[in-house]
């Protein structure tokens, strides 16, 4: 090891605290956020002023995810599932303690969509009528009497934000993965069918973002003059569309504030956010702190409008809430995530890079390099692969990553095509291809680590969880000698059996991923063919599964298959199946036990 730095154990990284989300009490003098500081997701509080967070939910087995405290007293509302199984329900705790189930029911999933302007009451979508349908229900914010608003039937899609004064639904309605609508419903007329506000020709995705504070328009994103994701609105009274702001990459969110002073933009700048936040009195953005080694990454404004609670993340270190009092310009950092046991110095940042693949395509991807890496001292690498399909692997503190670099692990993390972030071509250049273009992307990764002359090419791993777990499969199945091990995190290895199991609560999105994937009710054949666990015989390298048993996207059946067909190859395979998870692991012990096992499997297989 260099001179000073220091290798950390699985426990040591992952005893790091997670925070997440921020919302302002009435008096703001304290944030609602959420935090596994006691092994596992739950609701704290922590005052503006700094101060340590107070716990205020006290879950031992299940994730609890807080919302939003209510606009005029100590109340907040929380949301939970059981065990990782996604059916979330939407809690009330009293200001006394006593907790309440707003959405109460078998089988059922809901989701907090908003506040009424005047905050008297707030809007949830459940799917208790239809498991496919979210149905629009308004709740009295004093006494949690509520009125069905809008029945959803999928005709016009599904709801995705209501006007503050609640007269406006907006719905999307999804035709393909390239392809969707936008349609606005009043509320006011009696019977009224939701109108089509986004006719156009060929495949456009738009995005519904947030309702002016008045309600008089509709912001939205678009890719139809473009590669890229721009701002729009729309004017509900002359129905003339606007262009608003865009850029050479995409616009991924804007909101107004409660006041409606300010709009928030997070724009997606080569797996960065570039975070703006415009004053739209003055029209001048707002000057935010800087942050050295990390990115802005998301903002809430309170109420008044004073204050702006912020969270910045780095690749060195993990993501701290912040808050800027815009009347005196004071900024105060509220958290300390790093596990004070690690020395930040220890760590790496990723270098963005690109590398050309089978046929010519620049792969953007994140390169990880230890500091023990060297012409001298060359380190085995690690292929990382994403899930989605169609996500993208982003600048930012990885537990994961950073454990596997400390160890001395190179890791690339590939953004292969069909990523998103990278344009609309790109993102669907593989398209019903899965197994081949993109698997090929990650073959020419390995390449590409080959001719680093402080990687030793000749021992290169494959990793990833969730469709990154299938690219794992699909590699050590279609690809069987260009990796020397596999780590397959809960990823599908029978794309006939996944697609024909997909919860019902995805049915709005159950047409783009067949536009993708492939119809597995018309498709079997080709479906097979891109199936790993069909051609697992082709496995001679050694693997690793790890899997929850509650997963409804990715059932367990899956890993067992996959793992019981390499075995009988007489592959080295181990399996690990964490009981109390879904698709992805958010108990801390369950996190660091699949760390470990990761690491002592590299260690023994590419002799790390």
């Amino acid at each position: 090891m260099p001179k000073g730095i220091k290798r950390y154990d699985a426990r040591t990284f992952y005893e790091t605290t997670s925070f997440r989300g921020a919302s302002f009490s009435a008096d703001e003098k304290r944030l609602l956020i959420t935090s596994d500081m006691s092994g596992i997701f739950n609701v704290y509080s922590i005052p503006v002023g700094g101060g340590e967070p107070v716990q205020l939910t006290d879950s031992e087995t299940h994730a609890v995810i807080g919302i939003d405290f209510f606009p005029g007293d100590d109340r907040f509302l929380y949301s939970s599932d059981q065990g990782g199984n996604e059916l979330n329900h939407i809690y009330v705790v009293e200001e006394d303690g006593r907790v309440r189930d707003l959405t109460p029911g078998e089988n059922l999933k809901a989701t907090f969509v908003c506040w009424s302007g005047d905050d008297s009451s707030f809007w949830v979508l459940t799917t208790e009528r239809d498991p496919k349908y979210f149905d629009l229900y308004r709740y009295d914010a004093g006494t949690y009497e509520r009125k069905l608003v809008y029945e959803v039937d999928g005709e016009y899609g599904s709801v995705s934000v209501v006007s503050r004064d609640g007269r406006w639904v907006a719905l999307t309605k999804t035709r393909n993965n390239a392809d969707n609508d936008i349609y606005l419903w009043d509320a006011q007329i009696p019977g009224d069918q939701p109108v089509l506000v986004t006719p156009h020709e060929g495949d456009v995705i738009y995005g519904v973002e947030d309702f002016s504070l008045e309600g008089g328009e509709l912001y939205y994103t678009s890719n139809e003059e473009g590669e890229f994701r721009q701002l729009y609105s729309y004017d509900l009274g002359d129905g003339i569309h606007r262009f608003v702001e865009g850029y050479d990459w995409d616009v991924m969110y804007s909101a107004f504030s409660r006041n409606g002073r300010f709009r928030t933009t997070g724009v997606n700048v080569d797996a960065r956010t570039e975070l703006r936040v415009l004053d739209l009195e003055s029209g001048e953005p707002v000057d935010l702190p800087e942050v050295p080694n990390g990115d802005i990454t998301s903002a809430v404004i309170s109420r008044s409008g004073r204050h702006i609670a912020f969270y910045v993340n780095g690749d060195t270190s993990p993501a701290n809430l912040h808050v800027l009092d815009m009347e005196t310009g004071k900024h105060r950092r509220l958290t300390s995530s790093l596990n004070p046991a690690v020395d930040e110095g220890d760590l790496v940042n990723g270098e963005v890079v690109r590398y050309p693949s089978f046929d010519g395509l620049e792969i953007p991807a994140l390169l990880y390099r230890p500091h023990t890496a060297s012409r001298e001292s060359r380190v085995p690498a690690v292929v990382y692969v994403h899930g989605g399909p169609g996500g993208q692997t982003r600048l930012g503190y990885s537990a994961e990553r950073q454990f596997l670099v400390n160890h001395g692990y190179a890791v690339l993390a590939v953004n292969n095509r069909g990523s998103s972030g990278y344009g609309k071509t790109f993102h669907h250049m593989d398209d019903k291809r899965h197994g081949d273009v993109d698997l090929r992307d990650c073959v020419w990764g390995r390449r590409y680590l080959e001719s680093l002359d402080w990687v030793d090419g000749g021992v290169v791993a494959i990793m990833g969880g969730s469709y990154g777990g299938y690219m794992v499969a699909a590699a050590l199945a279609f690809t069987p000698e260009e990796f020397d091990a596999g780590i397959d995190i809960f990823g599908v290895t029978n794309w006939v059996r996944t697609l024909r199991s997909i919860p019902p609560w995805w049915e709005a999105t159950r047409q783009s991923l067949y536009a993708e994937l492939g119809n597995p009710f018309e498709e079997e054949e080709v479906l097979r063919a891109k199936s790993p666990l069909f051609h697992a015989g082709n496995i001679v390298r050694p693997l690793l599964v790890v899997q929850g048993a509650n997963d409804p996207r990715v059932l367990q059946v899956e890993s067992d298959e996959i793992v019981e067909a390499a075995r009988a190859n007489g592959v080295p395979v181990e399996y690990i199946v964490f009981p109390d998870e879904g698709h992805g692991f958010r108990v801390r012990e369950n996190r660091i036990t699949a760390a470990e096992a990761y690491l002592k499997f590299l260690d023994e297989h590419l002799g790390g």
